[in-house]
């Protein structure tokens, strides 16, 4: 582990009893910080440390200071009287990053005010300044001979023993004792590990979680022979990208975080467009479909004339499980050409969404993940796909039961899978599921948007969602999406009606161009040992001419053993 300071040996003692006396200028000196606020103490029990110096003052905590630091980890370094301050961050035991900036100090604006108050025995005055629309409170004393604080603001002003942010939250000193020995490492002799500010600030957070890269720019088009690789394969004419991922298996609770970056590689259209997970822990799975025939899934037959491929569970079948629904935009990227005055065209547009509650069933597993987005284009679409998990600070979560149970959405659509149109009679959809025991707060994940149709299509048309359980109904809501103006800029290709709307303005069912839809919680209760079912209805409308009406709905049952 690399150190800003190595402590051959310490003598230390306590200089609160010489209150007000003046403090050696070419002595060492160790201030201790407690955080508190609203009056309360933090609990972290991990306070600010400044190792003061003449020539240099350290920022850092009681933790990286005595060597029990968690990587990474930052400290600041400021040299006096330059103000040249370093930010030193340690990724790892052998990787450590750095950047210098010579004007953050310099430049800060204080105010100064006749109000003062004692800490440690010093007379303290107080200043002030803002960052980020916070108020910085500063209460300092002059009395001490030295300069330094707890933060990189107010290193100018003397010795500050209280910081105070917006009035409640407070670092103050309790404590300042002299180091007799140590041994400083000069900084000035890493300048290998500088680097500018903007790299420095990217290696740190991007160090802080673990990402995933999934799928970077690959195209997902309709072409008549796909071709896939030895890591990455090719469905349903190309617009089904697919690829198995190793998980890690990590102990504590993560939140995990799907993002997706999209841009027009040809396709002008706003398309369906779904991450999802191939489930091969039975006989069939969708995998065998796109690797031979749609006709290898079992088919759900509700009695309405037509036939849906591999939509809900049995016993031989899981339908995918849907992480991200998405829509493409209208064209963006490669027809930004097309101007319009006072609009500046996004150049793709980027979906996040947490998927934490889902990482159980993939954690420490190998697993397909896989893109689908419905086009009918020879240059499609292009699309990047990492999973980042980030450590979510609690112990080992509960142990949690993950069932998927349906999914409508016709990823095969290319490939003959039936669209869902089960809706259009009362019966809908009907999944029934078996619990081996007794389980708590079930809960089903639902994702539902309607397609279809113009004046009087589900897609435009405000249409109640019904979720039944063992014959009564539980949640019933009418999914609707009014915001869709708000992303008109990653629409270029929008088309422009006389009213002066665009098609992208326009309100849909609980989807719009260049949006992730959010799943719905639908709390089911506790439910006992037992077979179980899960009816989905919707008053789906008719047909009009060449138009039809289809719902993508998916449902997973979450719950706690």
């Amino acid at each position: 582990m690399k150190y800003i300071y190595s402590l051959s040996f310490i003598f230390i003692f306590p200089f609160l009893a010489f209150a007000q006396q003046k403090l050696k200028p070419t002595a060492n000196y160790k201030i201790t910080y407690w955080r508190s606020a609203d009056g309360k103490p933090k609990d972290d029990r991990n306070p600010v440390i400044v190792i003061a110096k003449a020539n240099q003052n350290l920022i850092t905590t009681a933790s990286i200071f005595d060597g029990k630091g968690r990587y990474p980890f930052e400290q600041s370094l400021i040299e006096k009287p330059s103000n040249i301050l370093f930010q030193i961050a340690d990724l790892s035991s052998n990787t450590q990053i750095a950047t210098a900036d010579s004007t953050s100090i310099s430049k800060q604006i204080i105010e100064f005010s006749n109000e003062t108050k004692v800490i440690l025995g010093y007379n303290c005055k107080k200043a002030t300044t803002v960052v980020n629309s916070n108020r910085i409170d500063l209460w300092f004393t002059t009395d001490a001979g030295i300069k330094a604080a707890p933060t990189v603001l107010g290193q100018n002003l003397g010795l500050v023993l209280e910081q105070v942010r917006n009035g409640n939250s407070y670092l103050t000193a309790a404590s300042i004792q002299e180091i007799k020995s140590s041994d400083l490492k000069d900084f000035k002799d890493s300048k290998s590990k500088l680097t500018d500010a903007l790299t420095y600030k990217d290696l740190l957070w991007k160090s802080r979680f673990t990402t995933l890269k999934i799928f970077d720019n690959e195209t997902i088009n309709f072409i008549d022979k796909p071709q896939s690789n030895d890591s990455i394969f090719r469905f349903a004419g190309g617009t089904v990208i697919a690829r198995k991922v190793k998980f890690p298996f990590i102990e504590n609770s993560q939140n995990v975080f799907a993002d997706l970056t999209e841009q027009s590689n040809g396709d002008a259209y706003d398309r369906t467009g779904s991450v999802f997970i191939i489930p091969t822990d039975k006989k069939i799975s969708l995998m065998d479909a796109l690797k031979n025939s749609v006709k290898v899934l079992p088919v759900y037959d509700n009695g309405n004339g037509k036939q849906y491929q591999g939509v809900i569970a049995n016993q031989d079948f899981t339908p995918v499980v849907e992480l991200m629904r998405f829509f493409t935009p209208f064209g963006v990227g490669k027809y930004n050409n097309l101007k319009l005055k006072g609009k500046a065209w996004a150049e793709q547009v980027f979906y996040r969404q947490d998927i934490s509650e889902l990482f159980p069933l993939i954690n420490g597993k190998e697993v397909w993940v896989a893109v689908f987005v419905g086009n009918y284009d020879k240059g499609g679409h292009k699309v990047s796909l990492n999973i980042t998990l980030h450590n979510a600070g609690r112990q080992k979560p509960d142990k949690e039961l993950i069932m998927p149970l349906f999914n409508t959405t016709n990823v095969m659509e290319m490939a003959g899978q039936e669209y869902a149109t089960m809706f259009s009679i009362d019966k809908g959809l009907e999944v029934s599921f078996t619990l081996d025991k007794n389980i708590k707060n079930a809960r089903l994940r639902y994702i539902t948007t309607g397609h279809g149709g113009w004046g009087n299509g589900d897609e435009f048309v405000p249409k109640k969602n019904s979720i039944w359980l063992d014959g009564k109904e539980s949640f019933s809501f009418v999914p609707w999406r009014q915001d869709c103006g708000s992303y008109r800029l990653s629409n270029p290709a929008s088309g422009n009606f006389e009213t002066g709307l665009s098609s992208s303005d326009l309100s849909r069912s609980n989807w719009c161009p260049g949006t992730v839809t959010n799943p719905n919680f639908i709390d089911l209760g506790d439910l006992k040992a037992g077979t179980h079912t899960i009816k989905v209805s919707i008053p789906m409308g008719k047909a009009e001419g060449s138009m039809t009406n289809a719902w993508n709905v998916s449902g997973v049952l979450i719950a706690k053993e």
